[in-house]
């Protein structure tokens, strides 16, 4: 004679374990969490990478020395300041 379920054998089809369908819904919970987890960690990676991953440049790829070039040529800060600010990256 065969036991529970469609084939005998498992505890049939309708059966996850010893926690029934919350084991179904906490498997299928995990089982996405782990696929948005991979495909977060991808992206990051993409973005890490295509940025040039140098910590000298910002988002405009500039670094700070032309920064502070632009900000003096445009007359946002003063030559003292100009000339601090080189020292400082210096």
């Amino acid at each position: 004679m065969m036991g529970p379920g469609l084939f005998g054998c498992c505890g049939g089809w309708g059966s996850f374990g010893s926690y029934g369908w919350i084991g179904m819904i906490l498997n299928l919970v995990l089982t996405v969490a782990v696929i948005v987890g991979i495909v977060w960690l991808l992206i990051w990676l993409v973005r890490r990478v295509g940025a040039g991953g140098s910590p000298n440049t910002n988002a405009g790829g500039q670094s700070p020395r032309e920064i502070v070039q632009a900000r003096y040529a445009r007359g946002e800060i003063t030559r003292e300041q100009y000339l601090a600010l080189l020292e400082d990256l210096n």
